[in-house]
């Protein structure tokens, strides 16, 4: 007998472990919160970050290492490194994961449609000296950034310090809760090239309006620039249906 799904924030319970956390990395790959050449976090990190123990991680990366999605690289820097980003079975995997959760991550995309342009707009509203510096040399960091790791973390970085421009603890810690909820508990926003192009403009526009103390057109650029994530989660779901057996066209 299996259990259902478990809400995509909360730790995974039951099913088969393994084949549920299967379904987790490879819809994290599919969304590019890991790329191909990179390297995942360790099996302690992983089983923290999903709530399930080792074992349960170190069996969901064999059956991904036999599929083809990722490899074993020895040496002092080994580890387990993405090799596909979709693979035949990845609709099939996205599918059990996003669909039975769809109506949470709905929420989470209208809560953050309100709440972003607010932080933003606060934030261009209380920013101070120290702040403005804070926020300036995140958005350089972001700009420098020549791959996905350092893109993610200058990126997360960036939204932090905006957040905390605020100067109110509950809403950084708010913002901190939607970028967990999105990353599938994985520690990145969704991921493109083509979504990495679009948030170099959307950033340099956030950053000029919030340390120029514009709040308007903070809270604009925000409501706008927070649309990628959801934007890309929701065409990864209509290809997982359209690729999944027995869909029709």
């Amino acid at each position: 007998m299996t259990s259902q799904m478990p809400s995509f924030g909360a730790p995974i319970t039951t099913r088969h472990i393994a084949d549920d956390v299967v379904d987790r990395l490879v819809t994290a790959v599919a969304l590019g919160l890991y790329v191909p050449n990179q390297q995942l976090p360790t099996e302690r990190e992983l089983a923290t970050m999903l709530g399930v123990s080792r074992t349960s991680v170190r069996e969901a990366l064999k059956q991904l290492t036999d599929t083809g999605y990722v490899e074993v690289r020895r040496g002092r820097n080994g580890g387990y490194f993405v090799l596909a980003n979709w693979g035949p079975g990845s609709a099939e995997h996205v599918n059990r994961h996003l669909v039975p959760n769809w109506d949470e991550f709905e929420q989470l995309f209208d809560a953050r449609t309100l709440v972003e342009p607010l932080i933003a707009r606060t934030a261009a509203e209380r920013c101070t000296d120290n702040d403005r510096e804070k926020i300036a040399a995140a958005l350089e960091e972001y700009l420098a950034a020549t791959d996905h790791d350092a893109s993610r973390s200058a990126d997360s970085s960036l939204h932090l310090a905006i957040a905390q421009a605020t100067h109110n603890a509950m809403l950084v810690e708010i913002s901190v809760s939607f970028r967990t909820r999105v990353s599938l508990n994985l520690g990145a926003e969704p991921y493109t090239d083509e979504v990495r192009r679009k948030a170099i403009t959307q950033h340099q526009e956030l950053v000029s309006a919030v340390t120029e103390g514009r709040p308007d057109e903070a809270a604009d650029i925000a409501a706008r620039h927070f649309t990628l994530s959801e934007d890309l989660i929701r065409s990864l779901v209509q290809r997982a249906k359209q690729e999944s057996p027995g869909a029709t066209t």
